[in-house]
């Protein structure tokens, strides 16, 4: 991900919904290094916002129902939260929350793809997004898994403008050049029960260490490190409460 600072169209914010919000703050506080700041407001609802030293980089919010699973959520930068949303519609997609003003943060909506992957817009008012990316501790890179590939590929064209460089096996995204994610054909080697979703990868300085780390942690591993293209060696994680996530580092020498 060139990409160096929220930019309209890609990703700008990640955010995890936890049962446990101590416990997802102690597992990345040890995992990544994050520090903790929980919104004291009580209309902001116990939501906080994780930090690498500065600059914050990722959002911890409490589930809204009991039973539901630790997800983390992708949310792309618009410039208009409200135009974006009939995009979406216009390409078939679905509202599952209605663009609203947050705190005088930003306005914020909450989507699904035709395919069933959901993720997030937002127009920054206060709040930019993330204020660190691709060092380490901080989003590198956002990978949609869909059973509808050529419909992903039009609908996410139609809606935010990516360029779609299709290559033997993987699709990744980008805006004017600059790749910032990609996307996998989750084909019939995933359970047929588990849904299409956008997932979040990473910066670390070592893979290997990081996945052991997990462990360690009380998470697990999805997929253990892997080298992929010569040059990013990467692994997917599961934090303690189960929600998925991957790392990655980059260059030759990436550990």
């Amino acid at each position: 991900m060139k990409i160096t600072e929220p930019t309209v169209g890609a990703p700008c914010w990640v955010q995890l919904g936890s049962a446990a919000p101590a416990v997802a703050e102690q597992f990345y506080g040890e995992l990544f290094g994050w520090r903790a700041e929980t919104d004291p407001d009580p209309a902001a609802g116990g939501y906080t916002t994780m930090f690498v030293d500065t600059a914050p980089v990722a959002g911890l919010a409490p589930l809204p129902e009991p039973g539901q699973p630790a997800t983390w959520a992708v949310s792309f930068a618009t410039a208009g939260v409200d135009a974006t949303a009939v995009l979406v519609m216009a390409a078939g997609g679905h509202l599952l929350m209605e663009p609203t003003e947050v705190l005088g943060l930003g306005r914020f909506a909450v989507a699904r793809d035709p395919s069933g992957a959901v993720f997030s817009l937002w127009q920054a008012r206060t709040f930019q997004g993330t204020g660190l990316l691709n060092e380490p501790g901080s989003l590198g890179w956002v990978e949609l898994a869909t059973r509808d590939p050529a419909g992903a590929a039009a609908f996410y064209a139609r809606v935010f403008g990516w360029s779609v460089n299709a290559g033997a096996g993987y699709t990744q995204w980008g805006i004017d050049g600059q790749d910032f994610g990609g996307m996998l054909d989750m084909g019939d080697s995933v359970p047929p029960e588990a849904p299409p979703s956008w997932m979040p990868y990473f910066a670390v300085a070592d893979v290997d260490l990081t996945a052991e780390r997990a462990v360690v942690l009380g998470g697990g591993v999805q997929v253990p490190p892997v080298r992929m293209g010569g040059v990013r060696r990467l692994a997917v994680l599961r934090d303690a409460q189960g929600a998925v996530f991957g790392v990655y580092a980059e260059g030759e020498g990436a550990a």
